[in-house]
């Protein structure tokens, strides 16, 4: 098993349900309100005056053969509007309660 950490910028929220819909992934934790900013080249997400913008997270456990189509469907939409930005980051499981 592995968990995906999915972190976007909020304007990207009804297309990542969409693909998590569409990928039939059924089980997440959702996190509407998430700080921060990108390694390279993004810019703050703070949710206060001078950077106004808010990200949120999805966190999913999944088969390690679905991990794949995931990535695969999170470079598609970083693509459409790379401005905006959305990253995945990908970790073992070891067990489950």
């Amino acid at each position: 098993m592995k968990s995906v950490l999915i972190i976007f910028n909020q304007a990207n929220t009804e297309r990542v349900q969409y693909m998590l819909d569409t990928l039939s992934i059924r089980g997440y934790s959702f996190f509407e309100q998430v700080q921060g900013r990108g390694t390279h080249d993004g810019e703050p997400r703070m949710g206060n005056h001078t950077w106004p913008e808010m990200n949120s997270a999805v966190m999913t456990v999944i088969d390690d053969e679905r991990v794949p189509e995931l990535l695969t469907a999170v470079r598609k939409l970083d693509k459409r509007n790379p401005v905006v930005g959305v990253r995945a980051f990908v970790w073992n499981i070891e067990q489950t309660v």
